[in-house]
């Protein structure tokens, strides 16, 4: 730890931010490790394994403190919360952190943060904890099997009742247990840059020369997996544009679209451009690709890409997807739609996912989602393709806006068949879309369907 930089309290103000300020957790600690970006790298992997698992595991880590403390979590004080919390995840989920000192510091840090009286209360329940962890009883798989899954998995009860109602309790608990598996970054090796042919293989070989850890991904051929890295920004692969972090099923929407050298493409949620610039490059460099997002920061996010990618078939602009460009209308070969959703698909990199979304909301997205394809479908050309997409698991966002779609507009649902790769195209609808779960196929949940315009 430097002098001056207590990496459990920076760990504490980013699980307020989350827990209490509703901030996305990815966005949060991002900012935490950029500023703190001068501290040894064991520190931040510290400060990343403890938020990160924290927030994973936050309904089990809350039933154990239940167990032990006469003070429910729920009755707690925010900071004090979120102490116990960080400090339960260490005990319970990480052996190379000594339980005494795992304890000394959540004293510390409660003193520090003004809770001078509740030292002893603090104390207590984590060296409790730390003595007694193995007794505590969790819900019968057999009496309670949605009881069980929420604690087992860290998932609200809520969520684990609807998807075994739709997946089956198999299905659920592949998903559930691929949400806590730890995620390895995704990079789409690219072909082309600046209408050059890139090769693969000294791509590759930069990265092994790097020491990086490289490994194919599934289903496509220039996706692989990559680990052993500090920073993504000390590759050189990385800086000189040849390659991009992207999910498998993100990349399924280029290969889905299918574009042709000279078309004109709309992405309407396009930020950071990561699919934009995949379209872009299957055009080898031809064509033009309008990347749409509705804040500068976003677009700027884009530009950002664009100039590292060094991409001349793309533009970014700010607009915003529900309202209707006049000018766009009939003007676009292909328009991609890959519309804000739950992100029920993406839990296991964004877990606070879990813990936000409420019906409510969820009503209001599809609301959204149905007004971007409206706008969507009116930039077709004549014969012209949308591609709807989603990174949930949802039905309502997913298989049911297609059927709303399809009956209020004059598209047609083709079969995603002659587009992906051999290993998936058993996974396709009868109806022609794709839904991608997580633990049953080897990406994130993720939803796609191709429609042609009548």
């Amino acid at each position: 730890m430097i002098k001056g930089v207590n990496t459990r309290e920076l760990i504490l103000g980013v699980l307020l931010e989350v827990n209490e300020e509703g901030k996305p957790s990815h966005l949060v600690l991002k900012n935490v490790l950029t500023k703190y970006q001068f501290l040894p790298k064991q520190d931040r992997a510290f400060i990343t394994r403890v938020c990160e698992g924290t927030l994973e595991y936050r309904i089990q880590i809350d039933y154990i403190i239940d167990f032990f403390s006469k003070v429910k979590v729920e009755k707690m004080k925010p900071v004090i919360r979120e102490i116990l919390r960080s400090g339960v995840y260490q005990l319970g989920y990480m052996d190379s952190v000594p339980d005494s000192a795992v304890c000394n510091e959540a004293v510390k840090l409660a003193q520090k943060k003004g809770f001078y009286n509740l030292k002893p209360f603090v104390n207590g329940v984590l060296r409790t904890i730390a003595r007694e962890l193995d007794s505590v009883t969790y819900p019968s798989r057999e009496e309670d099997p949605i009881g069980y899954l929420s604690v087992e998995y860290s998932m609200p009860p809520v969520l684990a009742e609807r998807w075994v109602k739709e997946y089956g309790e198999l299905t659920t608990e592949k998903m559930l247990v691929d949400f806590l598996q730890e995620k390895p970054v995704t990079i789409r090796c690219r072909d082309y840059l600046t209408s050059k042919k890139i090769s693969r293989e000294e791509t590759v070989e930069s990265l092994k020369n790097q020491g990086i850890k490289i490994m194919p991904a599934p289903y496509l051929d220039y996706a692989y997996y990559i680990s052993g890295f500090d920073h993504i920004y000390t590759l050189d692969a990385f800086r000189e544009g040849r390659i991009q972090v992207q999910d498998v099923s993100s990349m399924l929407v280029a290969e889905a679209a299918n574009p042709q050298k000279g078309d004109y493409v709309i992405d309407l949620c396009a930020s950071p451009g990561g699919k934009s610039f995949h379209v872009a490059d299957k055009m080898e460099g031809y064509g033009m690709v309008d990347a749409r997002d509705v804040t500068p920061f976003k677009a700027d996010l884009i530009l950002e890409n664009m100039q590292r990618l060094k991409t001349i078939n793309v533009k970014a602009s700010v607009k915003d997807a529900t309202i209707l460009d006049a000018e766009s209308e009939c003007t676009a070969d292909i328009v991609l739609a890959d519309v804000p959703c739950s992100g029920y698909g993406v839990i296991g990199k964004k877990p606070d996912i879990k813990y936000h979304m409420t019906p409510q909301k969820q009503k209001e997205l599809v609301i959204l989602q149905r007004t971007i394809l409206d706008r969507a479908a009116q930039y077709v050309k004549s014969k012209g393709v949308l591609i709807y997409s989603t990174c949930t698991i949802a039905k309502e966002e997913n298989q049911e806006n297609v059927k709303w779609f399809q009956e209020n507009y004059p598209f047609q649902l083709e079969s995603l068949a002659p587009y992906l790769p051999e290993e998936l195209k058993g996974e396709i609808a009868e109806e022609g879309y794709l839904q991608l779960l997580p633990g049953v196929h080897k990406t994130d949940g993720f939803f796609l369907a191709r429609f042609r315009r009548k």
